[in-house]
């Protein structure tokens, strides 16, 4: 009687096991037929589907746009709970996908992922995202210009439908102008600005987004251009020398910043309290709107203006992607395509709810909704939007980015 039962368990174990199995596959060949769904067939399989979505979550102003604008519209529309995860960096969730990708995980808990630069290629080179789903979006066809160099790769490197691009981002810089009315606005007049302001300066520490972007403007300024690095980093036989001019201008000002250049602030946020309090007189950003969001919640004072620098100023598009092991794919690209509707882009580009610039093609929307993108306040402090289109750089490629922070590690930090 024993022998019998452990038998018979032992085959029930291999039934269940078998019975997996095959859910599992069967799972897997639904989320493959959704690539070749029309979008009804996909809508109805998203309904009553949880979605996670894991993003950066240092911004008040970003969480409250997810949690109280798009949230609430997914449930009554769609019958999706979307639930936004909070994450430190993009990087921790490249992490967190590759330990899942290693023991083979197939039912993750992340449906979409905020992703872009060189976290989307560690992503695609190591086949964590799904399938090229972007073109099954209604809103991606109708109101995206997939051929744009901006949506077609990022940072380099072609999106192949593995993301969708979510909004655009440009560098500014921003001062207060009752304290500063005549800010420096090329690395030349920066460096005089900042000996003549011992104290009032500094930036973010890489790999700090923002403050790796800083850098990349010293690059393009000290050392002729970017024309010269629009190709791959490794076909550049002499490029430790001509980087040589970005450390010596970053060496060249260090002693003269915020606690004479010991020490770097070490995120955005912090870098903007010293700005807010009056540490320093200059901070700055890749969101444009930044500096009229921080007005409005009283943190920056009144008298704030954002200004682009000369030779113009880094930009790039944010995309959204579905990780390869999510649970809910139907969910997450409803979700998804719901972020592109003119509807909730013109709500992302407002300060009171992000300030993020639109990624659609207004030459594709309608008369009624580009005015009402157009009618959207900007507020005093962020500039007007053809002037930003009118002075956009290219963003390098992923792999100058990784040499650079570490070369400031090498060149600057410990120097």
């Amino acid at each position: 009687m024993k022998k019998f039962t452990l038998l018979t368990s032992g085959i029930l174990a291999l039934g269940l096991a078998a019975c997996s199995q095959n859910a599992e596959k069967g799972s897997q060949d639904n989320s493959g037929n959704l690539l070749a769904s029309d979008w009804q067939e996909v809508s109805d399989a998203a309904a009553g589907q949880e979605v996670n979505m894991y993003m950066w979550g240092g911004n008040d102003n970003i969480n409250r746009y997810l949690d109280e604008w798009v949230a609430p519209r997914m449930k009554e529309e769609h019958g999706i709970e979307l639930t936004r995860v909070p994450m430190n960096d993009a990087q921790d969730i490249i992490n967190q996908l590759l330990d899942e990708k290693s023991v083979g995980k197939t039912d993750g808990s992340m449906d979409i992922v905020w992703i872009n630069g060189e976290n989307f290629k560690a992503a695609k080179d190591n086949g964590l995202l799904w399938g090229d789903f972007s073109g099954q979006l209604p809103n991606f066809t109708d109101y995206i210009d997939a051929d744009a160099p901006e949506i077609a790769e990022d940072f380099g490197e072609p999106v192949d439908g593995l993301e969708a691009p979510w909004g655009q981002a440009q560098f500014v810089l921003v001062h207060d102008e009752n304290k500063s009315p005549n800010p420096p606005k090329s690395m030349e007049e920066l460096a005089s600005w900042v000996k003549e302001n011992p104290g009032q300066f500094t930036y973010p520490a890489p790999p700090d987004f923002t403050g790796s972007a800083f850098i990349r403007h010293v690059l393009y300024e000290t050392t002729g251009g970017h024309e010269q690095y629009q190709q791959p980093a490794a076909e550049i036989n002499d490029l430790e020398a001509r980087f040589e001019p970005m450390w010596q201008y970053l060496n060249e000002i260090e002693p003269f910043l915020w606690r004479e250049g010991q020490t770097y602030p070490e995120s955005l946020t912090k870098q903007d309290q010293l700005f807010a309090s009056g540490e320093v007189g200059l901070t700055m950003s890749y969101d444009p709107a930044l500096a009229a969001s921080e007005v409005l919640k009283g943190r920056f004072p009144e008298s704030t203006r954002t200004f682009l620098l000369d030779g113009g100023t880094l930009a790039n598009t944010h995309f959204l992607s579905i990780p390869f092991n999510s649970s809910d794919k139907a969910g997450a690209m409803v979700t998804i395509n719901e972020l592109l509707s003119p509807a909730a882009q013109t709500a992302k580009l407002s300060p009171e709810n992000w300030g993020d610039l639109s990624a659609l093609d207004l030459e594709k929307l309608s008369p009624e909704q580009r005015q009402a993108m157009t009618d959207v306040d900007l507020g005093n402090a962020t500039l007007p939007l053809e002037e930003l289109e009118a002075n956009r750089l290219p963003e390098l490629s992923a792999d100058y980015i990784e040499i650079i922070e570490k070369g400031w590690m090498e060149h600057v930090a410990k120097e």
